[in-house]
């Protein structure tokens, strides 16, 4: 079973997150708190450490893991970052609002579905941001649930569902039950919906409306 080590939430210890990162060195999985709900990380450019991820959850493999990253410049060695991809990321990042890139040829066929695209985002959560910095890539930020089932708001919860199958789970506390980061596709123009979330669409639209018309 996985090992639940507690992190100060909001400025969590650097040997946890240099400890979990390791583990992701090593191909394992970990359980990380994000701004919505508990997640799964693996090393996002680990074909192997993703397979694991589908494994774990039961989640059908058409269907993509969201990554997170710490910064654009993280982003853009994974993702090619089209000019309205970079204004959105500049507006609501740090938040949930992870933006469908074209995926570059660095990341596995296995976490974009097949499709040759990849959700990311800039966490506004300093556990999963921190872990991100301290592997020094990209993670995966699917949520810590079977598929199909609800997310999970607390490191116990992800320890009964999936301990089995994290080397360790980083403990941020409860967190405010909530619904998951917006989806937007910027491979498409203009931007499309694809699940709506903590963002809300509308500040999407007038915000892409406020870009249009300057």
């Amino acid at each position: 079973m996985a090992r639940l080590l507690p992190v100060d939430p909001r400025a969590p210890e650097r040997e946890a997150l240099e400890e979990a990162a390791a583990h992701l060195r090593l191909g394992q999985l970990v359980g990380m708190p994000t701004e919505t709900f508990y997640g799964i990380a693996a090393d996002a450019l680990s074909g192997a450490a993703v397979g694991r991820v589908f494994a774990l959850k039961g989640r059908p493999p058409e269907l993509p893991l969201p990554v997170i990253v710490d910064s654009l410049e993280m982003l853009e060695g994974i993702a090619e970052l089209p000019p309205v991809a970079r204004r959105l990321a500049e507006e609501f990042w740090p938040g949930p609002l992870s933006l469908i890139l074209a995926a570059k040829e660095i990341v596995p066929e296995n976490l974009t579905g097949g499709t040759g695209k990849v959700a990311a985002r800039v966490s506004s959560h300093p556990v999963a941001g921190g872990l991100a910095a301290a592997l020094g890539g990209p993670i995966t930020a699917t949520s810590a649930n079977l598929s199909g089932r609800p997310g999970l708001s607390s490191a116990s919860e992800v320890e009964r569902d999936l301990g089995h199958g994290l080397a360790l789970i980083l403990d941020g506390g409860r967190l405010v039950a909530r619904t998951g980061s917006t989806l937007l596709d910027v491979t498409v123009s203009p931007p499309r919906l694809v699940r709506p979330g903590l963002v809300p669409e509308e500040l999407i639209r007038q915000y892409l409306a406020k870009l249009h018309s300057a």
